[in-house]
């Protein structure tokens, strides 16, 4: 592929980027996640360009290797958790009231419907794909692409009405990474930054996704650049049921969360930081609480 076209490739690759994490937060069932599968499926997708580039249909190929991203991660998920089971046809209902439940559905939600019938909503119902479109970018026939739309539709719509409900069970937290994460949040709130250093592994993985990666010298740059910085203030909260940094700035009185910051530990110590604050779009969707 000539330099133009991969310069105009690439840009279509940071416009599509939001879309994209649409589709795999929905189809891993978290925004985290599926910010993961984005990353995976951007890197495959630059690899390919010079022995597999796209036809005419550019957005489709994207997204058929995001979904392929996808499946690679559930699979990889599931060796580690039951796996899941395909549910009985079910009714059928209009796209728009089909949009509406989609809209609202946690992420989390999705994650019970199976794959063919999640990645079918999620085209059709949250990106607004044609049935024929969505067939294509997941390798299915027709028929049964509007098959698994139609499980998929009724499965989700009670899925969604039984949460609403109540129904849904709470998520079960390590009382141990709680504490540690509300330790980093005071320490990140009193911006007592050589405290946070010592939290962190010799081998710590940094990303300020959609910008950077890289080690712990990353990280230091990171830190080096909030000393005198107030517009952050951090609070412990959950993701998706998952807990992570929620950050707010504190001249909003609405108090909204403006992005989110996932730690992941190792031995109590932080191995993995993930900074979101330019891939805002992964808080469209999740379930964001934040804890006292």
């Amino acid at each position: 592929m000539d330099q133009d076209r991969r310069t105009a490739f690439e840009a279509k690759l940071v416009a599509l980027r939001p879309a994209l994490h649409r589709y795999a937060a929905r189809m891993v069932g978290s925004a985290l996640d599926g910010e993961d599968v984005v990353q995976e499926a951007i890197a495959r997708a630059v690899a390919a360009l010079d022995h597999a580039p796209p036809g005419e249909n550019a957005d489709g190929w994207l997204f058929r290797i995001a979904h392929n991203a996808a499946i690679d991660f559930l699979r990889a998920r599931a060796r580690r958790q039951a796996r899941m089971v395909e549910e009985d046809d079910l009714v059928s209902e209009s796209d728009v009231a089909a949009s509406r439940v989609a809209a609202r559905a946690a992420l989390t939600i999705f994650m019970q419907l199976p794959p063919s019938q999640r990645g079918t909503v999620i085209l059709k119902d949250v990106l607004g794909y044609s049935n024929e479109e969505a067939a294509g970018i997941l390798d299915m026939t027709l028929a049964a692409t509007k098959a698994a739309l139609n499980r998929g539709r009724s499965r989700l719509r009670l899925l969604a009405d039984e949460a609403e409900d109540g129904q849904a069970g709470a998520p079960a937290l390590d009382p141990a990474d709680l504490d540690r994460l509300r330790l980093y949040v005071d320490r990140f709130n009193a911006r007592d930054f050589d405290s946070i250093r010592g939290m962190v592994a010799d081998d710590v993985r940094f990303d300020l996704v959609a910008r950077m990666q890289g080690g712990r010298a990353a990280f230091e740059t990171y830190f080096s650049r909030y000393g005198d910085m107030n517009a952050w203030h951090l609070s412990a909260g959950l993701v998706d049921g998952r807990l992570a940094v929620i950050v707010t700035d504190p001249a909003d009185a609405a108090g909204r969360p403006t992005h989110v910051i996932a730690i992941d530990w190792t031995d109590g110590r932080i191995a993995r930081l993930r900074d979101f604050y330019h891939a805002r779009y992964v808080l469209e969707g999740a379930a964001v609480v934040l804890l006292g």
